[in-house]
Order: structure tokens, then C-alpha cells, then sequence
């Protein structure tokens, strides 16, 4: 395998240029009109024979321009377009590849001069959205979004799908302006075909209300709406997909989808038993446990301090189906539905060596465990846009849920003192069922007044829950100690026995009603708001658990108290508040007062006398700032004052005994904690250089932190109760850097380096003890990836991160970690109708425990056939090619080392096939003749 590496590693190095030679070309553009610059034009160049897009570019603030590439052409196509403006063209011979041209320039377009143009620019910038051109941009046959994605500049795409365009999250995609089954982009990304697609649009993310009434956002997130070709929007098209493999492994999805014109429908449906929880064709890619990057999960995986370094415990086998529908209703309103249904059965097998750490001594728990849970849930949505003028909108959001689910749970348990003396142990046997339902509906009504910006707001929000369980639980706890009677005696005996064959009852409901109305006064018609508001919120919920023993019968009839609860909690919420709003071509502002009016209630109806009532007040701020240097870079920069009230449970001085060695007791003395988070950050992306830098720093301080804080007998039974500390903090930076090198027209570089940092202070209790913790992180890395059309893919990866914790307690050692992450990704296209896939991982860590590896490899492998005219594919897939999955890891925090192991997915082999089905346009055929108005 190494050797493979080797050769692919030298093959990337050694790829020489074809007969094709460096050319330039420079040039100026203005306004006729105005006779002044025109910033960010688009500047592209075509291939004659086939209008191909070779290269493209924008222009910048003084209007300037400059196209540089490696063709072989003797005569290229210039064009130039910009919104508002006539397109230029103009033919340019090659002969002098150092070509100069006169000034440009654009007159201003009339509409009915221009509706069809047979080439659209590849990018166009319009206000504040960014839009591709899909013909421009050349991939694989069959490509999806996500493939496409990929190919367009200052856009990433990870591993798992998450997108970045610019360095800012995308966490929304619409088709046509709607969306596409519910919030999981991935659906829309990894299902569709780029053959479907006409555009693709960036915008800020905002609410429907937001984009009606026309305001400003803080732009830290991004939507992608697809808007599908109109000879694309009446047909049927899908795919389906079915595998089998070793160890009776398997995986099928399927997908239809019927488009008429504003009506759409879609079906889909998958199953499996190899971890993937959503769903996926895993045709290619995106096939193990949802996606090719896995974290390690060999005998040298470990996790500090909360960062997981090992994949996903337990086998889980998966089912689901959706519907998703989208029409338009009469003349004014829009309806979105969808519905999900998703049933799991997982079981899992663990057992854990754990070292405490305690001030003045050390003791060791080992435990073993083993679960089968199997869920099923039903989901609906729904969503109805009114609009019944340009000044009026109604949005009404209705949701409902329904989920049930059984646990089966056996678990064995013992502590041990310094010197290997067995001080208490446990086992525990149950079975729970649960039911919940969920209806929440959302009415949102939006009215505008005159052309300066004002409107009124009134936003209804109004959720219920109810759920039922039934808990069956067998257990027995014994604690040792010294045999008082015979103090001769080394042995522990047994000084406190707790048996335990119980059935708890508990039912719970939930109501929540959230209400706000906010006017906005326009002070400078379009550029300067105030904004008034006013919301209300009040939560109740009820949580009773009944608990019985069993009678002299075997009967559950003896009511325990002590296990018992009936509770009802009230959050009720006044918040007024006021925040002045500015915007203009380049800059936007924002800054809010609330103040909090808040009641927190705890009525305990079996113990009166432990209810509780508080009352906080609090001061809330906010701000955020955004300035544009040009569209191709911004600063950015927020601040955040928010108040976070104690869980009632954390405040109810209920003690919760139902653990036996660990007892929890709330603090009803506990104060609410006020936490400030200021960010501060600087994008820009040069589309004539092709370099992308994205950078932020941040921290955030917080006051009255409440944390756990747990008392530990010599016996080594817990108590634990909350308090409140001062002094925690955090402070954070990244930077990244990316540039893309276009050697020719076939065969592009892009590299990528980042740094991330992190300087952390946490107050904690260790047996009643407070100190404070430091921990301070760096983690650079550095990637690339090498893209020879139709022919190869290489990505390789690297990262390494220094980790160093603290203490300032002489008890605790400071530590110091290092790990270091290779991952490296091929893709090879030849020959024709073949595709081969890899995905390794390789991860070392020299500090984990002796018996552990320090080094394991992760690699999986697809080998894909087109057939039947490149409808359908048949695939051989291989998890783990190595066998080195066995998800033993070390967790090694400030209070204990541990080393645990668990069920873990293991090697197998699969053949699949998938076919693909199209009635859309032509046959589905792709036009690459694209309508464009100016």
C-alpha cells in the first residue's frame, strides 16, 4: 500500500504539460454612460469550436482585468458582461500570447435588445447574491450538485458534505427557491444531478419574513438555491439502488422525482445494516456510516478532553422513507410539505478501564455493558407563504412528531481503592419503552408601510409535547468497608446493600408559547432603522415518575417515595427591547438592548416544602458589524451579552437517588450566568488570483458559570450538587489559505493551509477541591488536490495537533498530547466506464498507553462500472481493507485515564448496483445552449 503512494505521490509530481503554452490578456473596463470603472465584471474566455469556457475572471475597482492560462488555441472568444450593461464579445488571435487590449467599453443594455444569448458568464454579482453559470463549469459525466460544487471558485466541500463558500457555512439549499426535504442539505447535494441545473445562487440565509421585508443580515451564513432549467421542470427522473455483501451486509435507497412546472414531488426510501444513519444511494462515495472520512478507530484511538478520536460504537441497521411535495396554491400562496419516517435497531457490547484521580489518592472502576435499542419515528412538515400583496405576507409553519423506542440495558460495575481492595460494585438489568409526540406551529405575519423600509412584525410560536415511558429495572449495589466486628480481619465485607426490582411510570408534558412583535422606523429612508420590541415567553412542563416495589405477590403495587417525582416547572419570559440598524453599499450595523424580565417556578407536588419560585433580572446586548473592502473582501465583527438562568433541576434541592453511588442534589442559592462572546473576522477571495484566505479570532468570558461539583466518600460513593464559579474563559483564532493553480485546461492544483488555535481556563471541583485547568492547542494543516479531468483525482491531507493541559494543583500532572492525521483520497477514471475510489486514513499518537497502538491505518476502496449507456453502475466496495477497526481508544482528561473498547462495524466486502432513470427535457440530455438576460 505504501508503494501505492508512492506511485501516485510521483505520478501527481511528474505530470508534464501538454502542447499548450502560458498566455495573458489585460484590458480595462468603463461605463459609457458614466465613463467610469465597472468593478466586477465578468471576464471570460471560450473555445470557438465547442464555446467551452477556458478561463474566467473579475474584474476590480478600477475596472482592470487580467486573464492568464495554458491552451493550446490560436483563437479565443473575449466576453465581457455586466449587469445592467450590453455583453461585449470580441474574437482575439493568439499569435502574440502577451495579448493588450484597448479600453472596453459597455453600453447600457435595454432589455428588449438582449433576451438570448447562447453563452452566459460563468459568474455574474448581482447586490448581494453570487451566481453561477452551470454549463460553465465542466465535470463527470453524471456529476451531482456536491460534484459540482467542488468546481466552482471560493467554494469547499468536505468530507461530510459540509459546504463553505468564501470561508462562510452554507446551512440551507432550496430548489427553485424552496426547499428540498427539510434542513438536510445533503439530500439535495448527493441526489441531484448537475444535468438538472440552470444556476446556482449564493445569498445571505435569511428567514422568508427577512427576505420580504428586505433586511440586513449578518451574512455569517450562506443559501444555495438551485434553480432548475426550464425545459427541466416537467418529467420524472430518479434512481435506485441495491447491494449486498460478507457478514450479511447490505444497503438499498431508491428515488423518484416528478416535476410539473411549480408542482413537485418526490419520494425516497433506503435501508441498511453498515451505520449509515441518513440516506444515501452509496453509489461511490458517501456509502460507510455516511461518508469516507472516518475518524480512527484502532487500538490507538483516544480522546482528549471531550475530542473523540475513534468511529461510531455499536452495529445499528436502518430504515427510512420521505415525501416531499411544493406547488402553488391559486395566485398568492406557496405550500411545502414533507414527511420522514426512520426506524433503527442497534445493540453494542462495551467495557472500560478507568484510573480516578482524586487530590489525595487514586482509585481504578471497571465496568462492562451491553444495549439493543430499536426506535421509530414519523415526521411531518408543512409550510403555507401567503403573500397577499407586495406589502402583506403570512407565513404559517405547522410540524408534527411521533417516535417510540425500546432499550434493553445490562450493566456490571466495581470500584476499587489504591490497592486493588474492592470497595463497591453494582449491576443493574432494564428495559424502558418510550413515547413522545410533538405538534409545534409557527405564524409569522409580516406587513410593510411606504418605500423607505418600515414595517411591523408579529411572530406566534406554540409547541407541545407529551411523552409516556415504562421502566422495568432489576439492580443490586453492595458497598464494603472494614469489618468493625473483627478488626483482624483484611477483608471488606459487606456494610450497605441496596436491591432494587422496581417499575417506574413516568409521563411528561411539555408547553411552550413564544410571542414577539417588532416595528421598524426607517430615520433614513433605506439606510438607518430603529427597531421596537416586545416578546413574551412562557414554558410549563409536568415530569412525574412513579415509581413501585414489588409486593409479597411479585406484584409492582408498593409506592417508593424516595424514587419518586412530580413536578411542575414554569420559565416565563419579558423581554422589551430596542437596537438601531444601518446598511449601505459597504457597510452594516447593528446594535440591540434587551432587558429580561424572567420567573423560574419549581412546584414539587409529593415534597411542598422544597418548591421553589426565583425571579432574575438581566441586561442582554448585541452587535454586529460588517464593512465590504470590494465584493471580493469583508471584515466582520459581533458581540453578544447573553444571561443563561440555572436548570431548574440544577436548583430544586430534590435529591435524586436513583443512581446509588451517586447522589444528586440541586443548589437553590444558584445565580444565573452572564456570558460575553465577541468575534472579529476578515474573508477575501481574489478571482483573478485564485486565492482564498478566511480568517477569525474570538473568545468568550463568563460569569456565575454554574458546573458540577462532587464529593466522593472512602468508599467512593458520589455525591454531587452545582455551584457557581468565576473566571472560566476562551479564546480561539483560524486562519486558512488556498490557492488554485490552473497548470492547463484539464489539470488544476488547489492547496490549502490552516492553522487553528485554542486557550481555554475551566474551573472545576475534584472532590470538593476547586482548581483551574489551562489548556492550550495549536492544530495546523496543510492539503491539496490535484484534478486531471477524466482521468484522476489525488487529495492528500495532514494535520497535527499539540495539545498542552495545566493545573494548579500539585495532585494533577500537566499533560501534554500530540497527534498527527493522514488522509488521503484518489479517484482514477481510466480506463473508460471505470471509476476507482480510496479513502485511507492514517493516525498516530504517541501517547497513548502501553499494550495500545500507537499507529493504525483506515482504508476503504470502491471499484465502479458504467453499463447500459451510463445509466446504470455496478459497484464492489471494501470497508476496512486492512482490518484494523477495533475501537479500542484512551480518554485521558484532568480526573481520570481510561481505556475502553466497544462493538465497532468490522471489515466487509459489497457488490451493489444502481440505475439511474431521466424523462426530463430532451431525454434529460444536457443543453449546453443557456438563456442569460442581462
Amino acid at each position: 500500500m505504501k508503494n501505492l503512494f508512492f506511485v501516485l505521490s510521483f505520478f501527481t509530481i511528474s505530470v508534464v504539460f501538454s502542447q499548450s503554452r502560458p498566455i495573458q490578456i489585460s484590458g480595462k473596463i468603463i461605463s459609457v454612460d458614466e465613463q467610469l470603472p465597472l468593478e466586477s465584471a465578468t471576464v471570460h474566455l471560450e473555445r470557438l469550436s465547442d464555446s467551452t469556457v477556458i478561463t474566467y475572471t473579475i474584474s476590480d475597482k478600477e475596472g482592470l482585468f487580467v486573464l492568464e492560462d495554458r491552451i493550446s488555441d490560436k483563437s479565443v472568444k473575449l466576453h465581457v458582461s455586466y449587469v445592467g450593461y450590453k455583453t461585449y464579445t470580441k474574437t482575439i488571435s493568439l499569435s502574440n500570447p502577451m495579448v493588450r487590449l484597448e479600453t472596453i467599453n459597455l453600453d447600457v443594455s435595454n432589455e428588449l435588445d438582449e433576451v438570448v444569448i447562447k453563452s452566459a458568464a460563468p459568474i455574474t454579482i448581482k447586490k448581494d447574491t453570487l451566481e453561477f453559470n452551470v454549463s460553465s463549469f465542466k465535470t463527470k459525466k453524471d456529476a451531482t450538485v456536491e460534484d459540482l460544487l467542488k468546481e466552482l471558485p471560493g467554494v469547499e466541500v468536505d468530507e461530510d458534505g459540509k459546504i463553505k463558500i468564501n470561508g462562510k457555512e452554507v446551512n440551507k439549499i432550496l430548489v427553485n427557491g424552496k426547499p428540498f426535504f427539510g434542513d438536510d442539505p445533503t439530500i439535495t447535494t448527493k441526489n441531484l444531478t448537475k444535468e438538472l441545473i440552470e444556476k446556482i445562487q449564493v445569498v445571505d440565509t435569511k428567514t422568508k419574513a427577512e427576505a420580504f421585508s428586505g433586511e440586513e443580515v449578518d451574512g455569517e451564513n450562506k443559501t444555495i438555491n438551485l434553480t432548475i432549467k426550464e425545459e427541466n421542470n416537467k418529467g420524472v427522473f430518479g434512481r435506485v439502488a441495491a447491494g449486498a455483501g460478507t457478514d450479511d451486509r447490505y444497503e438499498g435507497a431508491g428515488m423518484l422525482n416528478y416535476f410539473d412546472n411549480d408542482r413537485r414531488i418526490s419520494v425516497l426510501a433506503g435501508g441498511n445494516n453498515i451505520n449509515s444513519p441518513g440516506f444515501s444511494f452509496g453509489e461511490i462515495r458517501k456509502m460507510f456510516g455516511g461518508g469516507y472520512s472516518m475518524s480512527m478507530s484502532s487500538n490507538g484511538s483516544f480522546t482528549i478532553d471531550g475530542r473523540s478520536f475513534g468511529g461510531g460504537e455499536g452495529i445499528t441497521k436502518s430504515q427510512n422513507a420521505g415525501l416531499n411535495y411544493a406547488d402553488i396554491i391559486g395566485e398568492k400562496t406557496d405550500v411545502a410539505a414533507d414527511y420522514f419516517y426512520s426506524g433503527s435497531s442497534s445493540e453494542n457490547k462495551t467495557a472500560s478501564q478507568r484510573e480516578n484521580i482524586l487530590p489525595d489518592s487514586r482509585y481504578f472502576t471497571n465496568s462492562v455493558s451491553s444495549s439493543y435499542n430499536d426506535s421509530d419515528s414519523h415526521s411531518a412538515n408543512m409550510g403555507f407563504d401567503i403573500e397577499v400583496d407586495s406589502t402583506f405576507l403570512i407565513n404559517i409553519d405547522p410540524s408534527f412528531r411521533y417516535s417510540k423506542s425500546t432499550n434493553s440495558f445490562n450493566a456490571a460495575e466495581e470500584s476499587l481503592n489504591e490497592n486493588q481492595i474492592l470497595t463497591n460494585n453494582s449491576t443493574s438489568n432494564s428495559y424502558v419503552e418510550n413515547t413522545g409526540r410533538n405538534f409545534r406551529n409557527n405564524i409569522n405575519i409580516t406587513k410593510k408601510f411606504g418605500k423607505k423600509g418600515a414595517f411591523i412584525r408579529v411572530n406566534l410560536t406554540n409547541e407541545i409535547n407529551t411523552r409516556e415511558s415504562e421502566d422495568f429495572l432489576t439492580s443490586l449495589t453492595n458497598v464494603y468497608g472494614e469489618d468493625v466486628n473483627n478488626p483482624n480481619n483484611p477483608d471488606f465485607i459487606i456494610i450497605d446493600q441496596i436491591e432494587r426490582d422496581q417499575l417506574t411510570n413516568g409521563t411528561g408534558d411539555v408547553t411552550n408559547f413564544n410571542s414577539s412583535i417588532n416595528y421598524r422606523l426607517p430615520v433614513v429612508a433605506e439606510k438607518l432603522f430603529l427597531d421596537f420590541e416586545y416578546s413574551y415567553a412562557r414554558d410549563k412542563s409536568t415530569d412525574t415518575k412513579s415509581t413501585f416495589d414489588k409486593d409479597a405477590q411479585g406484584e409492582f403495587t408498593v409506592f417508593n417515595e424516595d424514587l419518586s417525582t412530580d413536578f411542575e416547572y414554569l420559565d416565563e419570559r419579558i423581554t422589551p427591547g430596542v437596537s438601531l440598524s444601518f446598511r449601505n453599499k459597504v457597510w452594516s450595523s447593528r446594535i440591540g438592548f434587551n432587558y429580561v424580565f424572567r420567573t423560574l417556578g419549581n412546584t414539587d407536588l409529593l415534597r411542598p416544602e422544597l418548591s421553589i419560585k426565583k425571579r432574575f433580572e438581566a441586561t442582554e446586548l448585541n452587535g454586529y458589524l460588517r464593512y465590504k473592502f470590494s465584493p471580493k473582501a469583508s471584515f466582520w465583527s459581533s458581540y453578544r451579552l447573553s444571561n443563561e438562568p440555572p436548570r431548574l433541576s440544577q436548583l430544586q434541592a430534590f435529591q435524586n437517588v436513583s443512581d446509588p453511588l451517586n447522589t444528586v442534589v440541586g443548589n437553590p442559592d444558584l445565580e444565573p450566568s452572564n456570558s460575553h462572546r465577541i468575534n472579529l473576522g476578515f474573508n477575501a477571495f481574489d478571482w483573478q488570483k485564485r486565492t482564498g484566505f478566511y480568517s477569525y479570532v474570538g473568545g468568550n468570558f463568563t460569569q456565575n458559570q454554574v458546573v458540577t461539583k462532587t464529593t466522593i466518600d472512602a468508599n467512593f460513593v458520589r455525591t454531587t450538587t452545582f455551584a457557581n464559579v468565576d473566571g472560566n474563559y476562551q479564546f480561539y483564532a483560524n486562519m486558512d489559505y488556498s490557492k488554485d493553480v490552473k497548470i492547463d485546461s484539464l489539470r488544476t492544483v488547489k492547496m490549502s493551509v490552516g492553522v487553528n488555535g485554542n486557550l481555554s481556563r475551566n474551573i472545576n471541583f475534584n472532590n470538593d477541591v476547586q482548581y483551574a485547568s489551562k489548556v492550550r492547542s495549536l492544530s495546523p494543516e496543510v492539503g491539496m488536490r490535484f484534478t486531471w479531468k477524466e482521468v484522476m483525482e489525488f487529495r492528500p491531507r495532514y494535520s497535527v495537533s499539540f495539545t498542552k493541559n495545566k493545573y494548579d494543583l500539585a495532585e494533577f500532572e500537566d499533560r501534554e498530547f500530540l497527534e498527527h492525521n493522514l488522509n488521503i483520497g484518489t479517484a482514477l477514471f481510466l480506463p473508460k466506464k471505470f471509476e476507482w475510489r480510496n479513502d485511507i486514513n492514517f493516525n498516530y499518537n504517541p501517547n497513548v498507553g502501553p499494550g495500545f497502538q500507537k499507529s493504525a491505518w483506515f482504508w476503504n476502496s470502491t471499484l465502479a462500472y458504467s453499463v447500459l449507456k451510463d445509466a446504470g453502475t455496478v459497484t464492489l466496495k471494501v470497508y476496512d481493507l486492512l482490518d484494523q477497526n477495533t475501537n479500542a481508544r484512551r480518554t485521558a482528561t484532568q480526573n481520570y485515564i481510561q481505556d475502553s473498547q466497544s462493538t465497532v462495524l468490522e471489515q466487509y466486502f459489497m457488490l451493489s448496483f444502481s440505475w439511474k432513470f431521466n424523462s426530463l427535457g430532451s431525454k434529460g440530455e444536457t443543453d449546453d445552449d443557456t438563456f442569460y438576460w442581462d
